[in-house]
C-alpha cells in the first residue's frame, strides 16, 4: 500500500515555465566559458594537449599521452571526442573545435536531468495528495513543473560553473552519469526493447562513463540501478506489468556485466581509494576541507535535498527518491575516496538537483521567501563586485580595486570589448527584471523559488566570462609564460624538457609553438626547459657541462611556478639533428 504523499499542490501551482525563458537560461549558462577563452591550467590545457596529440597521430588512441607521460590520461572517450572534433573541423582553432562536443555534453546533461526528473515525478508515489473535491495538480503538469525546478536547481549549483565548461573527462563523466540517470528514470514508462531511447541511453551512458575514467562509478551505478529495477518488480506497478520490469532488470544487469568486461579487457581498472584518517591534524584538516567543499560546491541543492529525505522519508524506497539518492551516494563516496574530490563531487549535482526539486512542494512560504532574499542579496552583491572591479581595471577608479588587480596580475593590460560590455549590460538588466518579476504579484508556481538562484548563478557566470575574461585568461592560462619562453628560443629549433607536467607541455606546444622532446643523457636540441621543482634531479638526467643557464622565467600570477631555460654550449658549432624539424602540432 502506498504511503501518503507529503506534497499538497493545486493545479494553479504547476503552471508551465515559458519554454523560451528556459531555453535562454540554458544558452546564457552554456555558451559563456566555451567561447573566446584560452585553455586554462591545469586539467583543461593538459586534456587539450592530449586531444591535439591524438588528432596529429603522435600517440595511441588506446593510450593517450604527451611526451611519454600517460599517468594523467587514464580516460579514453573524452580525448577521442576532442580529437575527432579537431580532425572534423580543421578550419577552426583547435581550442575552439574541442569545445563544441563538450558544449554539447553540457547541454546533454541539462536535457537528461530535465527528462529524468520528469519521469520520476510521473511515478504514482511522487504525485501530490488528491483533493476531496478535485483541483489537485494533474500528473503531467506536476511532473513538468518539478522537472523545470530541477533544471533550475542544477544551473544554480555553484560547483557546476567552471568544471562544466572545461574540456576534461570530468564533464564527460557528468554527461554520461546524467544519461544513465535519465535512462533508469524513464525505464518505468519505456519498454527496454521496444523504445530505443532509454535502452540506448543506458548502454551509451554506462560505457561512456567507464571509458571516461570512472569505471568503478559506472559499475556501482549499474549494480544499484539493477537492484532498484528489481525492487520495482516487487511493488505495485499500475503503469506497466511485471514482465516489463523484469526485462529492465535483465538489460541493466547484462549491460553492467558487459561494461565491467570491457573495462577489464582495456585494463582501465585503477585502485585509487584513499580514505582520510582521523589520527593526525592533517587528516582532520582534510575532512574539514571536504566538508567545506560539500557545503559550497552543492549549494543550494544540498539543504533542499536533505529536506526531501526528511519529508519523503516514508517513500525512501520509492523510485523517485531511491534512484537519485543512490546516484548521489555513489558520487559522494567517490568524493571521499579519491584525490580529485571536486571533480568526483560534480557527478552528484544532477541527482541532488532532482532531490531538491521534490522538496519544493513541501516548503512553507516563509522558507521560500528566505531563499529568495538570500539569493537576491548574495548574487546582487557578487554582480556589484564584478562590475566595480571591471570599472577599476578600465579607469583606475576606485583606486584600491585597481591596485589589487595590478598586484595580483602584474603585467596585465586591460582591454575593452563592446561585445562583452553589451552582453554584460543585457545580463544585468535581465537580472533586474527577474528580481522585479519575482517581487511582484504572480500566481504561485513550484519552480518560483529556483528562479532567482538559477538567474543569479547565470548572471555572475556570464559577467565573469565577459567582463573579466581577459583577466582570467591572463591569470589562469600558461600563455604569458609560454610566450616568454618562445621569445628566447629560435623558432626553428626543438626544445628538450625536464620535469614538466602534462599541462606545461601542452601549453608550450600550443601557445609557444614549440617542438618538445624529453631530455636525455645525449642532447639533441639546442634548448632545455626545466621546471624549478625538478632542478635537483636535472644532473641525473642530462650532461650539465653541455648546457649554459640563460634565465628563470615566471608565470606572472604565480610566484611558485618557474621554469629555467638553458642553451647548449656547442649550439653555435654543432648543428642539432632536429634543427630542421617541424614545429609543434
Amino acid at each position: 500500500m502506498n504511503k501518503p504523499s507529503p506534497a499538497i499542490i493545486a493545479q494553479s501551482a504547476v503552471r508551465r515555465l515559458p519554454r523560451l525563458a528556459l531555453l535562454l537560461f540554458c544558452l546564457a549558462y552554456v555558451l559563456p566559458g566555451f567561447l573566446g577563452r584560452s585553455p586554462w591550467k591545469n586539467a583543461d590545457i593538459a586534456a587539450f594537449g592530449a586531444m591535439r596529440a591524438l588528432a596529429s597521430g603522435q600517440t595511441s588512441w588506446l593510450s593517450p599521452q604527451l611526451l611519454g607521460q600517460a599517468g594523467e590520461f587514464e580516460a579514453l572517450a573524452p580525448y577521442w571526442l576532442g580529437a575527432l572534433a579537431i580532425k572534423a573541423l580543421p578550419f577552426l582553432d583547435p581550442a575552439l573545435a574541442v569545445r563544441i562536443p563538450f558544449g554539447l555534453l553540457l547541454a546533454l546533461t541539462l536535457l537528461c536531468t530535465w527528462y529524468a526528473v520528469y519521469y520520476l515525478a510521473r511515478s504514482p508515489q511522487a504525485q501530490p495528495v488528491a483533493f476531496a473535491f478535485g483541483g489537485e495538480a494533474s500528473p503531467v503538469d506536476y511532473a513538468r513543473a518539478i522537472a523545470d525546478a530541477a533544471l533550475l536547481a542544477l544551473i544554480a549549483s555553484l560547483g557546476l560553473a567552471q568544471l562544466s565548461h572545461e574540456t576534461t573527462p570530468a564533464l564527460a563523466q557528468l554527461a554520461f552519469t546524467a544519461l544513465v540517470f535519465y535512462a533508469m528514470a524513464a525505464s518505468a514508462y519505456r519498454s527496454a526493447f521496444k523504445a530505443l531511447g532509454p535502452a540506448l541511453g543506458l548502454a551509451v551512458g554506462l560505457c561512456g562513463l567507464a571509458l571516461s575514467g570512472a569505471p568503478t562509478v559506472a559499475t556501482l551505478l549499474g549494480v544499484g540501478s539493477t537492484l532498484i529495477a528489481f525492487g520495482s518488480t516487487r511493488s505495485e506497478r499500475p503503469e506497466k506489468d511485471h514482465a516489463h520490469a523484469w526485462r529492465w532488470v535483465f538489460l541493466t544487469g547484462t549491460l553492467t556485466l558487459a561494461v565491467a568486461a570491457l573495462v577489464h579487457a582495456l585494463d582501465l581498472w585503477r585502485w585509487r581509494i584513499e580514505i582520510p584518517g582521523l589520527e593526525t591534524s592533517a587528516d582532520r584538516k582534510e575532512w574539514r576541507s571536504l566538508a567545506k567543499l560539500l557545503i559550497w560546491f552543492t549549494w543550494p541543492t544540498w539543504p533542499l535535498a536533505a529536506w526531501t529525505l526528511y519529508r519523503w522519508r516514508r517513500q525512501l524506497t520509492s523510485r523517485h527518491v531511491a534512484l537519485p539518492l543512490w546516484f548521489a551516494l555513489v558520487a559522494l563516496a567517490a568524493t571521499v575516496t579519491t584525490t580529485a574530490s571536486d571533480r568526483s563531487l560534480l557527478l552528484s549535482l544532477p541527482p541532488l538537483a532532482a532531490l531538491a526539486a521534490f522538496a519544493l512542494p513541501t516548503l512553507k512560504r516563509s522558507v521560500a521567501s528566505l531563499i529568495d532574499w538570500f539569493t537576491l542579496l548574495f548574487f546582487t552583491g557578487c554582480a556589484f563586485v564584478i562590475w566595480v572591479i571591471w570599472i577599476a581595471m578600465q579607469t583606475g577608479m576606485p583606486k584600491q580595486p585597481a591596485a589589487n588587480v595590478a598586484k595580483l596580475a602584474p603585467g596585465f593590460e586591460p582591454s575593452f570589448s563592446w561585445l562583452a560590455f553589451l552582453a554584460a549590460v543585457v545580463a544585468t538588466l535581465a537580472w533586474a527584471w527577474l528580481v522585479k518579476w519575482r517581487a511582484g504579484r504572480q500566481r504561485a508556481a513550484i519552480w518560483k523559488s529556483m528562479v532567482l538562484p538559477a538567474g543569479g548563478a547565470t548572471l555572475c557566470w556570464l559577467l565573469l566570462m565577459s567582463l573579466w575574461l581577459p583577466l582570467l585568461d591572463y591569470a589562469r592560462s600558461y600563455a604569458p609564460l609560454s610566450r616568454q619562453v618562445a621569445a628566447r628560443v629560435n623558432p626553428d629549433a626543438c626544445v628538450e624538457v625536464h620535469g614538466l607536467n602534462s599541462a606545461q607541455v601542452a601549453a608550450f606546444q600550443y601557445h609557444g609553438k614549440l617542438e618538445l622532446r624529453q631530455a636525455g643523457a645525449k642532447a639533441a636540441c639546442p634548448y632545455l626547459i626545466v621546471d624549478a621543482d625538478a632542478q635537483a634531479t636535472l644532473s641525473d638526467t642530462v650532461d650539465m657541462p653541455e648546457w649554459a643557464y640563460l634565465a628563470t622565467l615566471r608565470r606572472p600570477t604565480d610566484k611558485n611556478e618557474n621554469v629555467a631555460l638553458y642553451k647548449r654550449v656547442s649550439v653555435d658549432t654543432v648543428t642539432p639533428a632536429s634543427a630542421s624539424a617541424r614545429r609543434g602540432p
